[in-house]
């Protein structure tokens, strides 16, 4: 059924009566413009008619009226939109502007420390491992929040970030630590940066950060692994076999704590080390002694996912206080100050690739067998093999040797012969 449209005692503006829409105790009226307008293609004039909206959406005869002078008055001076079609896009670009401009403050006003509370924190401990995430909030609280914490993100400098590492190198803390927090700084410098919030690279990466060597020199000698292993074994079979596999086949801690039976191949005694650092796998090898120890050990149950190192079938998550202990007893870090010369457990590592480099097996081995990502982590053990370069020159020089003599032998029986 077509509505009725009634006249208001505004020229051009009229309405009709809902028979199912309530504006109070009356029926809802629904308001219209008539105008005259020009296409601006084609230059003809032509009538047309827009709805406005209903009485219960604020629309009035009055405001109805005002809407329609203002499309009148755009059409005789030329300027603004003689539309309300262009008029509602036009406001609605304005909206959208006004938006878009009020984000983008919000965004300029952002501090470091807000965004790292409210963005960078609570993605980092959803997806990165407990100690990494406690490591950066630690980082956070202590080093970067005190100088910059308040600072907008936009107003961090390289000057800022010098002041960050004057506070940790006046606190005694080593090169190597302001390198963690700064890294820590960058990965929120990148994700602001991907959400919009700075466009420029970090500015840590114009803050020249002191070099450091923070590269193990120490491993055990026969005689101090002998003596670890034999007192390991009198205080838990378990921390022995963990220390054991590490010396024998240079696994990391992370690595033989997250080590199940499924990765264990006894028959052609191999270890598939899963996910290992920087996320490759790659395969360790049986020694006798640790093919015999897997041998002896016995999985609480039978299925293929358990660990192999346990307490009370639950897995490890660090290496048992009792290494500490033991390392301490037997005093191999008496009068050591040097973190890079005290026995930990990552020595058993260092001791494996040291022992390799000993027996002359060349680096791009070890680095196979250590897992690590490029061969300059492996060059500290070249310095070990040196005795096989030195056995190298010592064969080199008596092949010179050798031929010198058999030259000379020629021409002495070239002369006895004329």
């Amino acid at each position: 059924m077509p509505v009725k449209w009634i006249s208001t005692e505004f020229k051009g503006v009229r309405y009709y009566e809902s028979d199912t829409r309530k504006n109070g105790k009356r029926k809802d009226r629904y308001y219209a413009i008539r105008y005259q307008t020009t296409d601006k293609e084609t230059g003809k004039r032509e009538r047309r008619e827009e709805g406005l909206g209903w009485e219960s959406d604020k629309w009035t005869a009055e405001k109805a009226a005002l809407t329609l002078a203002e499309l009148r008055k755009a059409h005789t001076t030329g300027e603004g939109p003689t539309r309300l079609k262009e008029k509602r896009e036009k406001e609605k670009a304005r909206k959208e502007a006004e938006k878009q401009e009020k984000i983008r403050q919000q965004k300029e006003n952002v501090t470091f420390g807000h965004y790292f509370e409210k963005t960078f924190y609570p993605i980092s401990k959803r997806h990165k491992k407990r100690k990494t995430y406690i490591m950066e909030e630690l980082h956070f609280r202590l080093w970067l929040k005190p100088v910059i914490g308040e600072k907008l993100l936009k107003a961090i400098k390289p000057f800022d970030l010098e002041r960050i590492k004057k506070k940790l190198l006046d606190k005694g803390k080593s090169p190597r630590t302001v390198q963690y927090v700064f890294a820590t700084f960058r990965q929120v410098w990148n994700m602001a940066r991907r959400d919009g919030l700075v466009i420029d690279d970090s500015p840590t990466k114009k803050v020249k950060v002191p070099k450091f060597d923070n590269k193990r020199q120490r491993f055990l000698n026969l005689n101090e692994e002998d003596n670890l292993l034999k007192a390991l074994l009198k205080k838990s079979r378990l921390v022995h076999d963990i220390t054991l596999l590490s010396l024998r086949t240079g696994m990391r801690a992370g690595e033989i704590l997250n080590l199940r039976w499924s990765h264990v191949d006894l028959h052609n005694g191999r270890i598939l080390i899963m996910d290992a650092k920087g996320d490759k796998s790659r395969a360790a090898f049986m020694t006798d002694d640790v093919k015999a120890m897997f041998e002896m050990m016995k999985p609480i149950t039978d299925a293929p996912g358990d660990y192999v190192f346990n307490l009370d079938g639950e897995k490890l998550s660090e290496i048992p206080w009792l290494f500490r202990k033991t390392i301490d007893e037997l005093n191999l870090n008496e009068g050591i100050g040097d973190q890079r010369q005290r026995v930990c457990f990552h020595t058993c590592r260092h001791t494996f690739a040291s022992r390799l480099a000993e027996s002359g097996v060349d680096l791009y081995t070890i680095k196979t067998l250590l897992g690590h990502s490029t061969i300059s982590l492996t060059e500290r053990y070249s310095h070990l093999g040196d005795s096989s370069m030195q056995d190298a020159i010592k064969k080199f020089d008596a092949m010179v040797k050798a031929r010198s003599e058999e030259i000379s032998k020629k021409e002495t029986t070239k002369a006895a012969n004329r």
